[in-house]
């Protein structure tokens, strides 16, 4: 099917063979399909980013083995396969909370408020050295002093979006800033930063601006 071997149709389910072959022959085969959809336009947003996958419900990222595969991230939507990001929940000492202002010109959710630092894990990327590079990337920080930062576990998200099914395990740190660290944007992806107290945080979550992905996190991070 569209140039993916061992592929076909059981119902109204697409099964595609892809037990045998290594992880490299497997990730070139789906990467050729995904490539051949996307110059049919039916797969939007291509990042040129590899998103690594290893089974579903794989809730931490496996970085002692190899993955099953590891091919285009806007693919991972268009497919249902379940991806890996790190969310940073940055809070001031009095309780307020960071929020970034997503560029205009990202490829998802435009506009919309998020945690201080959040970003998918690309292929071959740690958790923590995600969270290392995100931090500095979207809101000009380095990593913090030890006492500074804290892992409130992983959380998954699951739902239909435009581009197809998104699944997501998000690895959410709560971050708590010092008066003199102030998030300045690096590369272009927030088009600004908010510094909320509780009730605005929580007026504009029931108003629907911050991404889903954001809320949960925010959630996971309080133990709500």
């Amino acid at each position: 099917m569209n140039g993916l071997a061992d592929c076909r149709l059981d119902g109204d389910a697409l099964v595609w063979d892809c037990t045998t072959g290594s992880s490299a022959e497997r990730s070139a085969q789906l990467q050729g399909f995904l490539q051949n959809c996307q110059a049919q336009g039916l797969l939007p947003g291509w990042r040129h980013e590899a998103f690594a996958f290893w089974f579903d419900g794989c809730t931490e990222p496996l970085m002692e083995q190899p993955p099953l595969l590891a091919v285009e991230r806007a693919g991972f939507r268009f497919l249902g396969l379940m991806s890996h990001a790190v969310h940073i929940n940055g809070f001031t000492p009095e309780g307020a909370l960071w929020c970034g202002r997503r560029s205009a010109r990202k490829a998802t959710d435009p506009g919309m408020l998020d945690n201080v630092t959040a970003g998918g894990l690309p292929a071959g990327e740690s958790p923590l050295g995600c969270a290392r590079r995100e931090l500095w990337e979207e809101a000009g920080l380095h990593w913090p002093d030890e006492g500074q930062v804290h892992s409130a576990g992983w959380v998954r998200t699951r739902r239909a979006e435009p581009e197809g099914w998104h699944d997501e395990s998000l690895l959410v740190l709560n971050l708590t800033l010092q008066a003199t660290q102030v998030p300045h944007n690096q590369d272009g992806e927030v088009q600004e930063f908010l510094c909320l107290t509780a009730p605005e945080v929580l007026q504009r979550l029931q108003a629907g601006e911050f991404t889903r992905d954001a809320a949960t996190s925010l959630a996971q991070g309080l133990a709500l």
